[in-house]
């Protein structure tokens, strides 16, 4: 008859090695669950106040907190527990940049690439921002004019090159009487 496993002697050394491992990973977790500074907790309530002010990517809001003279481990605690929607402040920021100045598609994803947001956030916010791109490039059309003379060809030449595609740029060089 075959000794039950439990009665072997290596049976109870694999047990009781398991058990303490659980429960060191269990006590580490706890512990580093628990352990947060009080520094970590002001950079969290620092990105909270400013998430409600203005965009920023979870760069540039670490960025700013090193400013504030946060180490970088606490700035990236806040800025890595704040549950922010880094996709909703790209669109936030596009929306922002758009107010105040015409982008191309491809321009305003460079700019937000610029401001630390990555190409997924920065392509997300250009495609869900609501622009109209042909009316963007009849305002930056409309800037260029008031700076310079060109011709519609130089114009569109010009508008190709801040990204805007052939056919945008040939509709704000036409809405702008060129």
């Amino acid at each position: 008859m075959k000794e039950a496993v439990y009665k072997k002697w290596w049976f109870w050394v694999v047990l009781v090695a398991l058990l303490g491992a659980i429960g060191a990973g269990i006590l580490v977790c706890t512990s580093n669950r628990d352990h947060v500074t009080s520094k970590q907790k002001e950079a969290l309530a620092k990105t909270e106040n400013y998430l409600q002010a203005m965009s920023f990517s979870h760069d540039g809001i670490v960025s700013q907190l090193e400013y504030e003279g946060f180490s970088h481990e606490e700035a990236v605690y806040g800025a890595d527990h704040c549950d922010a929607d880094w996709n909703a402040q790209a669109l936030k920021k596009a929306g922002n940049y758009l107010n105040v100045m015409p982008f191309s598609h491809d321009g305003l994803i460079g700019q937000l690439e610029y401001d630390a947001f990555t190409t997924e956030q920065a392509t997300y916010a250009a495609d869900n921002c609501g622009a109209d791109w042909n009316e963007q490039a009849v305002r930056k059309a409309t800037e260029y004019l008031a700076e310079a003379t060109l011709s519609k060809d130089e114009m569109i030449a010009q508008l190709t090159d801040d990204g805007f595609t052939a056919e945008q740029a040939a509709y704000g060089a036409e809405q702008n009487g060129l």
